[in-house]
């Protein structure tokens, strides 16, 4: 017979309810950081994790910050709260990269991409059978994305035009703050030759 401790041990670890927010974080921002929260909280979350794939869907190569670095800047966001992790995968669609998670968290935009049937082949079949495989999306609404017919975060209004495409344009305020801290100190997103600079100075020390 299981004893009365392990039965409730068994039980607390089958209800643990874990989420997905993926993203390429090119900065991080404080928009990212509130959806973060209010999925964590919203969604009742034992954890949620910030999951950066290597090669993105939808995302044009630009000359910014690397891999290594904006996960060296969201391992220091997710220092401070015990509830958010940081993982790095292969997977580009978005119903891959929710495998094994009870909530898929996005944005308007990553909504607007979940549900084209041109990253599935064209084929709303596979569009379909995809989605199928995601137990729950939750969607943070933006600005330039109004998500219908869909489950929503509630956030507050001062978030919704927050993007790091401004941010990178000089809008360091809306970075979170581990990325401005990273920026100032090396130019990662707002001065790409000093970044590049700071790069072959730490190509040489470790050479």
């Amino acid at each position: 017979m299981r004893s009365r401790g392990l039965s409730a041990l068994l039980r607390s670890l089958s209800q643990v309810t874990l989420g997905a927010y993926p993203g390429s974080f090119n900065p991080a921002t404080v928009a990212h950081l509130a959806v973060a929260e209010a999925a964590w909280r919203q969604c009742e979350l034992e954890r949620l994790d910030l999951v950066v794939s290597r090669s993105p869907l939808g995302k044009e190569p630009v000359d910014l910050a690397r891999l290594e670095d904006r996960l060296e800047v969201l391992e220091r966001i997710a220092a401070s709260r015990p509830w958010l992790g940081v993982r790095t995968t292969d997977a580009r669609l978005l119903a891959d990269v929710a495998d094994g998670y009870d909530v898929l968290i996005v944005g308007g935009d990553k909504w607007a991409q979940l549900i084209d049937p041109v990253w599935y082949g064209g084929s709303e079949l596979a569009r379909d059978e995809a989605l199928r495989r995601i137990r729950r999306i939750v969607v943070a609404p933006r600005a330039s994305h109004q998500a219908s017919g869909c489950e929503t975060l509630e956030l507050g209004d001062m978030h919704l035009d927050v993007s790091a495409t401004e941010a990178r344009s000089g809008r360091t305020d809306w970075m979170a703050p581990e990325a401005a801290e990273f920026d100032a100190r090396t130019g990662a997103w707002t001065d790409s030759e000093r970044y590049r600079r700071w790069l072959r100075a730490g190509a040489q020390e470790g050479g």
